[in-house]
Parts: C-alpha cells; structure tokens; sequence
C-alpha cells in the first residue's frame, strides 16, 4: 500500500526504499522503530509537531534519541514561546497518528526544519507515513521532497 509520503517522492522523481517493522501500540516512539525494523539508530530521525506562540505551526525531524533545544527552536522560528501540539491535534494538523507521522505529504505545508546532523548521513529514516513503515532517503532529497531547511536545534 502506498501512503502519501510515497506518491509525494514518486511524483517528484526522488528515490527511496521502505522499510517495514512490526509497531506496538505501547511503543510508538522512534528509537523502538528502529530497533524493531534492525536500522541504525543514528539515521533514524523523528517529526516533532510544534506550535509557537502566535499560533504558527513547525515540523522539526531529528534524530531519534536527540531533543529540541527550545531555546533553539524559538531561535529559529523567531518565536517568544513554541511548545509542542497536543497528541490529539496531530491528526487534524498533519493528516498522521502518533508513530506514523511523516515531514512528508502532511495536510498543509509547514516551515519545516531538519538537523543538520542529517548532512553527515548518506540517507536517513522517517516514517512512512503510517505505523510500521520507515522511509529510507537522502537528507537532500527529503529537504528538496519537504521544502524544509536544515538548522541547528538539537
């Protein structure tokens, strides 16, 4: 089956590969994903859905086992205040669940920002777009598929 983060690359030319894993409801983070589909964790990164003060939307993709600086965060959306959204918002905002969220094909296009730790890897891992499915992917493909930049925030 094919999720809208796989058409978006398709459509673009953009090559990928997918790779699949077995997700529980009890471990939906990103670390488990790779541990559960046997990839390296360093390469997988996580989307983190943020809202800033003046109500703006940010989509953040970095490593899995790394946190947002705020203080960054702020810094670089030029925000007072950012916080992360509520888990019961992510579906109406990006169009994906908690475990499935993809910087790819979300329902609106959101300044988006990746690590730039990502440019040390030759391809990185993001979800697919649904539970179970990790997207294997250049770092510049995904900022070219996502319009995203890369920034420092970790």
């Amino acid at each position: 089956m094919k999720t809208n983060a796989m058409r978006i690359l398709e459509s673009l030319s953009i090559p990928y590969e997918i790779h699949e894993y077995e997700w529980d409801e009890e471990h939906l983070d990103a670390v488990h994903a790779a541990e559960s589909a046997g990839l390296d964790l360093e390469r997988v990164y996580k989307t983190i859905v943020m809202r800033n003060s003046d109500k703006q939307i940010f989509v953040f993709c970095l490593p899995a086992e790394f946190e947002i600086s705020m203080k960054k965060a702020r810094s670089i959306t030029g925000s007072k205040e950012i916080d992360l959204i509520k888990t019961s918002e992510l579906l109406a905002l990006t169009g994906y669940i908690r475990g499935g969220c993809s910087p790819l094909g979300m329902k609106r296009h959101y300044p988006t920002y990746i690590s730039e730790l990502a440019e040390l890897e030759e391809t990185i891992y993001v979800s697919g777009g649904q539970r179970g499915i990790q997207i294997e992917i250049s770092p510049d493909n995904l900022v070219k598929a996502t319009g995203a930049e890369y920034a420092d925030f970790v």
